[in-house]
């Protein structure tokens, strides 16, 4: 088949998306998420509410599309918004108490529609509560601190790092395809670039924005570059599984917000967890 191009015709980038719209809306995300850290930190937790209501309506709009499944969406946006918002006065614990009263929200508005898909439809709505809400709920804990400005941004400089190193590597040293049955582009050359570029994040990050030692970055950076492969390989699966391409068109050259959070939402529960034990506030 020949793989020529009319004249005048744009050509597909080797990277399989539109470059230019990509860099120009992830430097336009990334400057104000930035500027938020680093003035008002709690200013963070609004954006990681709106990034989480409006990632709660694609997947449940990607759900209905490709498997006909309803969530229970008034609960689970309702319960989303409480578990971001009470993790700021209560911690951990109000984001608990948020989920499981979410969850019973999410058993009792289903009943309305009868038998029919009941448990599909609850488990789907559950599922969509911790995978996004959640999640979420601790990318808007690691600002709680005095310092959690710097704890969001070396989240944040992790996670990019990460996507970024093995984005490049795979591009133009991939060969040896990590899972091609659920991601045929992703490679162990794009992983081994996404390490590298994690731990050198992670061992100029931490020391020199929370003065942690160089260990704690680089376990930091390792942990952050899993997570971040981790949630790549389970939106794939799950796009694969809806049979669809992107979950949605919102952000021009990455597909919908949650093709932007996938690697974020897992990092966030990592990122959190490893500096609540391994530098304590």
């Amino acid at each position: 088949m020949s793989t020529d191009v009319p004249d005048g015709a744009a050509r597909p980038s080797r990277a399989g998306r539109n470059l230019p719209a990509a860099l120009a809306v992830g430097l336009l995300l990334g400057a104000g998420v930035v500027t938020a850290l680093l003035t008002y930190r709690q200013s963070f937790i609004g954006i990681v509410a709106l990034a989480c209501a409006l990632s709660t309506v694609e997947l449940a709009g990607a759900l209905r599309r490709g498997a006909g499944v309803r969530l229970a969406l008034p609960p689970v946006l309702l319960g989303g918004q409480a578990m971001i918002w009470l993790s700021w006065p209560f911690g951990l614990s109000g984001v608990l108490v948020a989920f499981a009263i979410t969850t019973l929200g999410c058993l009792g508005w289903r009943v309305r529609l009868g038998v029919p898909g009941y448990l599909r439809d609850v488990t789907a709505s559950v599922f969509t509560s911790a995978y996004v809400s959640m999640f979420a709920a601790f990318a808007a804990m690691l600002v709680l601190p005095a310092d959690g400005g710097f704890r969001g941004l070396c989240f944040l400089i992790g996670v990019v790092a990460s996507d970024t190193g093995g984005y490049a590597s795979g591009v133009f040293f991939g060969r040896h395809p990590m899972a091609p049955r659920v991601s045929p582009n992703k490679s162990w050359e794009g992983f081994a670039g996404s390490l590298l570029a994690g731990l050198v994040a992670g061992v100029l990050s931490v020391p020199l924005l929370l003065g942690g030692p160089w260990w704690v970055g680089a376990f930091f950076g390792a942990a952050i570059v899993c997570s971040s492969t981790l949630g790549d390989l389970m939106e794939s699966l799950i796009k694969r599984d809806l049979a669809i391409k992107d979950m949605g068109t919102l952000l021009p050259g990455h597909g919908g917000l949650m093709d932007r959070m996938d690697s974020l939402l897992p990092s966030a529960v990592v990122a959190w967890s490893t500096l609540f034990w391994l530098l304590p506030a």
